[in-house]
């Protein structure tokens, strides 16, 4: 058999096979509903580079699923499965650049021991705004007093690749604070926590560097990192943090501040820059993040409450702001409290300003700043020019929202929520217009969702965006955290 033979003969096989591998839809009730599929799909708006939205029925009775999506222009996108449907990665992408701006009409039928059910098509709507190259997240198990396996890990969103930066089965300890500067990995902190203590630092993607970030001026460690825009400051709190089980609440564990501080550090002189304004006994001071020009210093702030008090349903973060010169890396004199959330009997975290500087997000729970087990947590948007504030409700559900960030063109927010069971977090994704317009939310696409979500026991935990991949050496890594060399912060007092 010559070569065009062989590869005609290649060719039927291939053809052969997949049409075995699929069944046609016949003698099928025509159902007046839209599909019950997992994740829920249904009328969401999509970033045209974002990875195929494959699906399940949320039952699991169903023996087959099949979906068509069609375009205006009369193109189309099939695919059939046992348990999801799975688009064909290279074709997906086609579809999406060619409807960018438009939306899709996805037809969606299901076999069952009684035969083929189609249902109602439904839409999905292709923004034109791009979402960023990946995700950078830590994976971990949502317990409550020890570390099991853990790492953190990036994820492409164009497509379904996942790896590894580094894991904590190369050194004893916990990982955590990972952030970059605008979702560039060139700016990296990366906080370990355990017997190998340290923050690591990458600045203009030059080496890494192990730190030892607590000094005799400070309550700890530096956490919670936030980076300047310029690269040359990374905003961190300092925190005594405690935790403690519910009797009978059903947010079930409580992790809150005993005592807790703000200071800017400066990358180039290798500096602390501290604040008698930022270290009141007096306040909990925590989650500090720059505006998108650097002029100001975000975070929040609670009146704090007497020594040995469990009295934690009292404690109610504001949303409060000082002056940053980043010429001098002084601060102004003056706080101002942005939203008094602690008048509502309401408690704001994880401040997010969008970079183009419109928008602030942030969440709103009942008491306290770990909000993630807080199942009343949502989401607010704060418009920055008009200073009004508001529920992001497409984005929102009826269990807890909590850590976010925007995407680098401000147009996405990802958000973490444990809509899906209550119990684990994970990555969802809503669309933000100009004018705060605020999509209906979407589960980060997975090959077969109900297989990975339900066989993957971890919580996506302070998911963030990338605008790269890392090149994060975790073999390096992990010899700088075992060596145990580590080098100091300096301090610079406010005068």
């Amino acid at each position: 058999m010559g070569k065009n033979g062989f590869l005609s003969f290649y060719l039927l096989t291939l053809l052969l096979f997949l049409a075995a591998c699929s069944e046609a839809v016949s003698d099928s009730r025509q159902e007046t509903a839209q599909p019950a599929i997992y994740p829920d799909y249904i009328g969401v708006t999509i970033p045209v580079n974002i990875a195929p939205l494959n699906f399940n029925m949320t039952d699991e009775q169903a023996l087959r699923i099949d979906a068509f999506i069609t375009d205006k222009n009369g193109n189309n996108l099939h695919s059939q499965g046992e348990e999801s449907v799975d688009f064909d990665l290279d074709d997906w992408r086609t579809l999406l650049a060619q409807n960018a701006g438009d939306s899709l009409s996805v037809t969606v039928s299901a076999k069952y021991d009684d035969g083929w059910h189609t249902y109602r098509p439904f839409s999905i709507y292709v923004s034109p705004d791009s979402i960023d190259y990946g995700i950078c997240y830590r994976l971990i198990a949502p317990g409550y007093e020890v570390w099991s396996k853990m790492g953190i890990y990036e994820r492409d969103l164009f497509s379904f690749d996942e790896r590894p930066l580094i894991e904590n089965t190369q050194f004893e300890g916990c990982v955590n604070c990972h952030s970059f500067n605008r979702g560039n990995p060139a700016d990296m902190s990366l906080h370990i926590r355990g017997p190998h203590g340290a923050t690591l630092l990458r600045h203009n993607g030059g080496s890494l560097d192990a730190y030892n970030t607590k000094t005799d001026q400070t309550l700890g460690f530096c956490v919670y990192p936030y980076w300047h825009p310029s690269g040359r400051y990374i905003a961190y709190s300092t925190n005594a943090t405690s935790q403690l089980f519910h009797n009978a609440d059903h947010n079930r564990i409580e992790v809150f501040d005993t005592a807790s501080d703000l200071q800017v550090y400066d990358v180039e002189k290798n500096e602390l820059l501290l604040s008698s304004l930022l270290k009141q006994d007096s306040i909990y001071e925590t989650y500090p993040v720059f505006s998108a020009d650097g002029r100001s210093l975000y975070f929040c702030a609670a009146r704090a409450i007497s020594e040995g008090s469990h009295e934690l349903d009292s404690i109610h973060y504001n949303l409060c702001r000082v002056d940053f010169d980043p010429a001098t890396g002084r601060f102004g004199n003056e706080i101002e409290t942005i939203i008094d959330a602690a008048s509502q009997h309401q408690s704001v975290s994880f401040p997010r300003p969008s970079y183009d500087g419109r928008f602030l997000c942030y969440t709103l729970s009942d008491y306290g700043q770990f909000s993630i087990w807080h199942h009343e947590a949502d989401l607010y948007l704060l418009d920055l020019s008009t200073g009004e504030s508001r529920p992001m409700t497409g984005a929102n559900s009826d269990d807890t929202e909590s850590f976010h960030n925007w995407s680098t063109n401000s147009r996405w927010l990802m958000l973490s929520s444990r809509r899906d069971d209550g119990l684990f977090t994970r990555p969802y994704f809503c669309h933000v217009d100009a004018q705060g317009v605020v999509s209906k939310a979407f589960m980060l696409p997975q090959r077969n969702p109900r297989r990975f979500y339900r066989d993957r026991f971890l919580s996506f935990n302070v998911p963030d965006f990338i605008i790269a991949p890392t090149r994060f050496d975790g073999q390096k890594a992990s010899r700088l955290i075992n060596d145990d060399s580590r080098k100091p912060f300096g301090v610079r007092k406010d005068i």
